[in-house]
Order: C-alpha cells, then structure tokens, then sequence
C-alpha cells in the first residue's frame, strides 16, 4: 500500500472511531437471554437498544459492530431498520397532533372582491344541507383534506376560479 493509501486508510479508520470509544462499546457482545427450541436466540433488550443506537452515529460500521456483538449483520440491519421506523411513526404521530402546517403560497392576479353575502359562514352540517338547496347555481364548495389532518373547505364563485385552480395546484403539489 502506498503512503498516501495508508494515510487516507488511517485517517477513515479515526474518523469511524472518533465517535465510539470502547467505554462506548462495553456492552458488546450482546448478552443473550434466551434460546429457544430451534436455537432461535433472544437478546437483552437494552443491549439491543444500544447497539441499534451505535449503529445511527456517524461513521459507524453496522458489519464491523454486528461482528463485535455477535450477532447476523442481516439481522442487526433488520432491528435498525424497525427501530427508524418506529421512530418515523412516533414522530408522524406527534405532527399529526400538531396546530399547523406548512403549506405553500400561491400568488395569483387581483380580483374583484365578492360581496360581503359570499362570504361563508361555518355551518353545522345540518344547516349546510338546507343552505346547499338555496345558493346560487354560480357559487361552488370546494372541500380539501390535508396530510396532517386539516379539513379545508371553501364556497367560490365563478370570479375565483383562478383562486380555486390555484388551491388545487397547491394541494396537488402535497
């Protein structure tokens, strides 16, 4: 190996192992805790837990770490691969809880303002059916579920269908 190899080999080989010292490590290998009739074996949950942990920092080596731990790589992959997506729905379920979104802007040429009698009220849904009966054929209800769970409902008039093509190029966009 030339010199210049054997440095850049060296200084990759510091740079994985700048981030875990072996006090880091010391739970390895993992302690198995069960093994069942078909040999299946079962693993310390926090040991697990951490080795999948090690795995996620920068410049780790999932083979080099499953060697260390004794377990399959394929297998250390898989636990890796549950936990992120645990992790996504745990934080799926925290955007869902939250107030608001972001949700891009569209500008659009001026228009004539409607007059103050198209402007919408919220109305239960009982009272929108009796009203859907007695509004002008002009005016439209255009209705939209958004990801993280808000409903988005608009009454527009043929003077906003530039509005309204905009909001659906917005909404498609999602």
């Amino acid at each position: 190996m030339s010199p210049a190899r054997s440095t850049i080999a060296s200084a990759t080989h510091n740079l994985r192992t700048q981030f875990m010292t072996q006090d880091d490590l010391s739970f390895l290998p993992l302690r198995v805790t069960r093994v069942g009739v078909g040999g299946k074996r079962s693993f310390d949950p926090l040991g697990k837990r951490r080795l999948v942990e090690a795995c996620e920092q920068p410049g780790a080596s999932l083979s080099g770490l499953a060697l260390k731990a004794g377990v399959n790589a394929n297998q250390l992959r898989k636990w890796v691969r549950l936990h992120r997506q645990a992790q996504t729905r745990m934080s799926n379920d925290g955007m869902a809880a939250s107030p608001s979104a972001f949700v891009p802007v569209v500008a659009i040429a001026d228009t004539a303002p409607a007059p103050a009698s198209m402007h919408s009220v919220r109305m239960q849904p009982e009272q929108r059916s009796s009203h859907l009966s007695s509004r002008s054929p002009a005016s439209a209800w255009l209705s939209a579920q958004l990801p993280n769970g808000v409903k988005l409902e608009l009454e527009c008039s043929e003077r906003d269908a530039a509005l309204v093509s905009a909001m659906i190029a917005a909404l498609g966009r999602r």
